[in-house]
């Protein structure tokens, strides 16, 4: 966001030519505040802005000094091109913003570039949802993502593992992972996460927020997501896996998980002859690890603890009774229809 309204002073004062702060924070709908530091920022980056007082006075740039489109490599062309992701760009109701600043971009570039930057967008596409799962289109996120571009405070009816909350919040940012979309917000001075799939309702507030010039979404969510991560794992259980049980826990599960599994899995020594080989798995709880280990089916044994393996031989002992059940009802069944002539020949 900062960045853009950068460019924006750069490109403001380079078509209008003189405007003081109050004009540039009216247009940017920021404080003057804001605009003083932005102009403090473009200035320590070596932009040749000036500053005059008095009635006619105003920030201006050098004359002569312009900044062009055209002094992008072919690289950087193509680049923004690859940061398009219009998916995602439509879900959060910038569609038709992103379009027009590509056919701006791509009529600013020389022949050259030009041509490269289209090639780029043809041969290369993200998709950002996972396998196995539709991609989430939350109902609120285009409110959400308003607010966070207009830097109005919000409220939200929010569901949490804990039960139904209500929030006033001030949104700093959105994130998408693996398909699902994030709010990064900040309530009594301190950042948090929400998932916006999870708002039941929400209100934009009238008053508006000043967002901290020291916060950083990128850093933010790289340091929560490891933190998250951490909290996540609660436990460990040792198990034996078979060569295709291995192969297919690796698959399953996410790559710091997966690394977790392969390093115990050299500390704990060689295969066995049979192939089988001891690791240790990081769970959330013992729930858990019981519903992701039934996946495997006979292809894993859980060693220890001791209440797991036990939860995992109740459970098998009840599918067995059950699918005993289902094949003395299917044999019954058979024996029946076959008891009676029919129309339809045997194989």
């Amino acid at each position: 966001m900062r960045a853009s309204r950068l460019v924006s002073i750069l490109l403001l004062l380079q078509t209008r030519g003189r405007m003081t702060a109050e004009a540039l924070a009216g247009e940017l709908e920021v404080s003057v505040r804001t605009i003083y530091r932005d102009v403090d920022a473009l200035g320590a980056a070596g932009v040749p802005l000036y500053g005059d007082r008095g009635p006619a006075g105003g920030y201006h740039l050098l004359d002569g000094y312009r900044t062009r489109l055209t002094g992008l490599t072919a690289d950087e062309a193509g680049s923004l091109f690859l940061a398009g992701m219009p998916g995602p760009a439509a879900e959060l109701g910038l569609g038709t913003v992103l379009a027009t600043a590509q056919l701006k971009l791509l009529a600013a570039l020389p022949p050259e570039l030009r041509s490269r930057a289209g090639r780029i967008r043809e041969r290369f596409h993200f998709d950002t949802s996972g396998w196995y799962t539709d991609a989430e289109q939350p109902e609120h996120l285009a409110a959400v993502a308003d607010a966070v571009w207009s830097q109005h405070r919000i409220s939200i009816h929010y569901r949490r593992w804990g039960g139904e909350v209500w929030r006033t919040l001030e949104p700093l940012g959105v994130v998408l992972k693996g398909g699902g979309w994030y709010l990064v917000g900040q309530v009594d001075g301190q950042a948090r996460t929400y998932r916006v799939s999870r708002i039941l309702a929400l209100e934009v507030l009238t008053e508006r927020f000043e967002r901290p010039a020291a916060f950083d979404l990128v850093a933010y969510w790289d340091t929560w997501t490891e933190s998250f991560l951490e909290r996540r794992y609660q436990g460990e259980v040792a198990v034996r896996l078979s060569p295709g049980g291995l192969a297919l826990l690796l698959h399953l599960t996410g790559a710091m998980t997966a690394a977790r599994v392969t390093a115990s899995i050299e500390a704990l020594g060689p295969p066995a002859p049979d192939g089988w080989v001891h690791a240790t798995i990081p769970v959330e709880s013992l729930r858990h690890a019981e519903v992701e280990l039934l996946r495997l089916g006979a292809d894993v044994e859980v060693l220890e603890p001791p209440e797991l393996r036990a939860r995992l031989a109740a459970t098998a002992a009840a599918m067995a009774a059950l699918y005993a059940d289902h094949s003395s009802c299917e044999a019954m069944s058979v024996n029946e229809n076959t008891a009676q002539p029919s129309g339809i020949l045997p194989r």
